[in-house]
């Protein structure tokens, strides 16, 4: 059976390196379906989506991790999310065909900026230059200048596949540096092919078979949005009474589109004034005469 839509871990036993193997299909098709941009965009958000979900294993935390790449040029804004299971969703913005180039070229002067939003904590922010030939060079930039760990990641996304394989060395442990460059020679004979084509074991034995490789169990990976009709009534509700009159005045009805899935919700006189009311009542507030 072929592996799709699945991150998989695993650990080189003998040496300070672990990595990861993802390989999106139904979840990579359906999020971008709700987005607009050429074929090189669209890629580039499937390279987003899977180097945040590799990167959203590569530490222990209940909630979401953000990569967000912005910028001044073609591409405005490009942000994949990933939660601690594995639910993903991403959007981009920007002119409908930008001419593939250096992320420069297609950003402009721009960053890139990985949040771990956690329900047990305060978010954690990573921010590094948005600089190079492609995503995987700025992340691994990202992990080597903000973690001091030693990083190797690949990426790639066509209009059926988005895949990814990451390598790092282990934290904790006082590396050889021999161990790691070992490693890294063999995966750099990976191929863009490879990776669309094997799975992961496959893949493994290709490029580490002399090597003792412990694979743990495959994640599951799946489109989810997070948006819900209460989240949008609480951010409709931190507006005030003021701002929401106005817009039903000018317009009839608060319409909200989620950039995300393309969910539409739609709020009357009513809806609004159901929404200031119950909220007053919850918060004690005067809000409501």
């Amino acid at each position: 059976m072929i592996e799709q839509d699945l991150l998989r871990r695993f650990l080189f036993e003998e040496l300070g390196v672990r990595g990861e193997w993802v390989k999106l299909t139904n979840s990579w098709q359906t999020a971008k379906l709700h987005q607009r941009g050429s074929e090189n965009v669209q890629q580039l958000l499937g390279q987003a989506l899977a180097a945040v979900v590799m990167l959203s294993a590569t530490v222990k935390f209940k909630g979401s991790m953000i990569l967000q790449a912005q910028g001044d040029g073609d591409i405005k804004t490009l942000v994949a999310q990933a939660t601690d299971q594995r639910k993903i969703r991403g959007l981009v913005r920007g002119k409908d065909n930008v001419t593939e180039g250096s992320l420069e070229a297609m950003f402009g002067k721009g960053r890139l900026v990985l949040t771990v939003e956690s329900e047990n904590g305060q978010p954690y922010q990573g921010i590094v230059p948005l600089k190079g030939n492609n995503l995987a060079a700025v992340v691994q930039n990202y992990f080597e200048q903000s973690e001091q760990l030693k990083t190797r990641l690949w990426l790639f996304a066509d209009t059926t596949h988005a895949v990814g394989l990451l390598l790092q060395e282990l934290p904790t442990q006082t590396n050889d540096q021999s161990d790691w460059e070992h490693i890294e020679i063999l995966a750099n004979t990976v191929t863009e092919q490879e990776l669309f084509d094997l799975d992961c074991e496959q893949l493994l034995f290709r490029l580490f078979n002399q090597e003792k490789v412990r694979l743990f169990d495959p994640e599951p990976v799946e489109f989810s949005c997070a948006c819900s009709r209460p989240n949008i009534e609480k951010t409709l509700f931190a507006m005030g009474r003021t701002e929401l009159e106005d817009i039903l005045e000018e317009r009839g009805v608060i319409e909200v589109n989620c950039e995300f899935c393309s969910e539409q919700y739609r709020f009357d006189k009513v809806d609004v004034e159901n929404i200031l009311s119950q909220n007053s009542i919850v918060n004690n507030s005067d809000t409501l005469h």
